[in-house]
């Protein structure tokens, strides 16, 4: 049997071991969602237009609520705390945008095209949250075997 990652290219490897790697990638999974939270925060009659704009009503209600998760889910992700929280909240928020927004079922032709291609990115950002949650996950499975204070993976 051959060791785990015996086969990468070395180049990969100094990538994927480098201390901030991780890091980064939390930072780039959720940056649009902290941007957005930042920019709804700070006009927020836009953001509740844009909510009821969707349907969502009271719009002040989803605003506040997309807020909240926007800005509290990147930094408990980012920070390696309760990562499962943020990730389930950010989850839930792209599950909502994508049924609202990315409305398949009622277009035709190249606009249902585009619609599925944007239903789909919100698929994939949802799958990559459940990435780094059970990357967290198992991070603390790990110090937690091995007798350790768990930490930020």
């Amino acid at each position: 049997m051959t060791e785990v990652g015996a086969q990468d290219p070395r180049w990969v490897d100094a990538i994927l071991d480098w201390r901030w790697t991780w890091l980064a990638a939390r930072v780039l999974l959720t940056g649009a969602y902290f941007f957005g939270g930042v920019v709804k925060l700070f006009d927020f009659p836009g953001a509740i237009a844009e909510q009821a704009h969707f349907g969502l009503r009271p719009g002040w209600l989803w605003a506040t609520a997309a807020v909240a998760v926007e800005l509290i889910g990147p930094v408990l992700i980012i920070t390696g705390r309760f990562v499962w929280l943020g990730a389930g909240a950010l989850s839930a928020l792209t599950a909502v945008a994508a049924l609202v927004a990315d409305n398949v079922w009622a277009l035709h032709g190249p606009a249902r095209l585009q619609a599925l291609n944007s239903l789909l990115e919100h698929i994939g950002l949802i799958a990559g949250f459940m990435l780094a949650a059970l990357l967290a996950e198992h991070a603390q499975r790990e110090a937690a075997a091995r007798g350790l204070r768990p930490a930020t993976p």
